[in-house]
């Protein structure tokens, strides 16, 4: 069968099983396959697919159809303009929390106290908020924690990818429990999970099927982790420091009452994402 015959099956078959982009995936799929780029796939169009190349290929799209993500079938992703390794182990990196990366940038500009600072990545899954911190922030110290070990293996094999491995210590433990109290951070940069547990069931299925429910579940009302993480960050940031988390759109207004409700943070507000969504919270220890 020719490349472009495969393609218009492929994507065929996708748009059956509810796949919306199913044309450009079947060619991200097959790229894969051949090992091909875009631009190459297009000078294959008239040539045959050899027969190991097409069962591979098949094997993808069923795979597809069962509605798994197209970037744990890849087994990477782009983030940052970084390439990064992903496993059902982690959370598939969103737009959203580029949004978050950005606005702790700008929120930090680059002041001498955070250029050489010490930033810790809370819930750090797959290591990508970690990643670009370092990279940003070329001399600070950056460590990333998270309660799931098999994550951990992820945001390892990442951070040896971008040659990061000897400025990212990697912990293992339940959020900020593995830390010493008054260990200080300037920075503490965290996407929890916050999916309301009722809302779990409602999630594509590519969601709800396929990514780990730890680090979706929020608990009955979202909170549950982002409640814990406002008050132990409390006993691990320096004065000064800033705690900056990602949050679902539909819980502003508790976020909002359980950082005020704490007498050491100020500049407490959730900053609206491009799409005018509640997305990111920030706050200033105060002591």
């Amino acid at each position: 069968m020719l490349v472009q015959q495969l393609l218009k099956s492929a994507a065929a078959e996708l748009a059956g099983a509810g796949i919306e982009s199913s044309a450009l995936e079947a060619q991200l799929l097959l790229q894969d396959c051949l090992d091909v780029s875009r631009s190459g796939l297009f000078l294959l169009l008239g040539q045959q697919v050899n027969r190991g190349a097409r069962l591979r290929f098949q094997e993808f799209i069923n795979r597809r159809c069962q509605r798994e993500p197209l970037q744990y079938i890849l087994g990477e992703c782009e983030f940052w303009s970084l390439d990064f390794l992903l496993t059902p182990d982690v959370l598939i990196p969103r737009p959203e929390t580029e949004f978050l990366l950005e606005h702790v940038i700008t929120v930090l500009d680059r002041r001498k106290r955070f250029v050489k600072g010490s930033f810790l990545d809370v819930c750090t899954g797959s290591g990508i908020i970690a990643v670009v911190l370092a990279r940003e922030f070329a001399e600070a110290r950056i460590h990333a924690a998270d309660f799931s070990r098999k994550a951990l293996a992820v945001a390892q094999k990442n951070i040896v990818r971008h040659d990061l491995g000897q400025r990212i210590p990697l912990i293992c433990a339940d959020l900020l429990t593995g830390f010493k109290e008054n260990s200080p951070f300037d920075v503490i940069v965290c996407n929890p999970p916050y999916v309301k547990a009722v809302d779990i069931p409602g999630l594509e299925p590519e969601v709800r099927d396929w990514e780990p429910e730890l680090a979706l579940s929020g608990g009955p009302t979202g909170m549950d982790v982002i409640q814990r993480i406002v008050v132990q960050a409390a006993s691990h940031l320096t004065i000064g420091g800033w705690l900056f988390m990602e949050i679902g759109a539909d819980i502003e207004k508790p976020v909002i009452d359980v950082c005020s409700s704490s007498t050491r943070y100020d500049q407490v507000k959730v900053v609206p994402d491009l799409a005018g969504n509640p997305r990111v919270l920030q706050a200033r220890f105060i002591g």
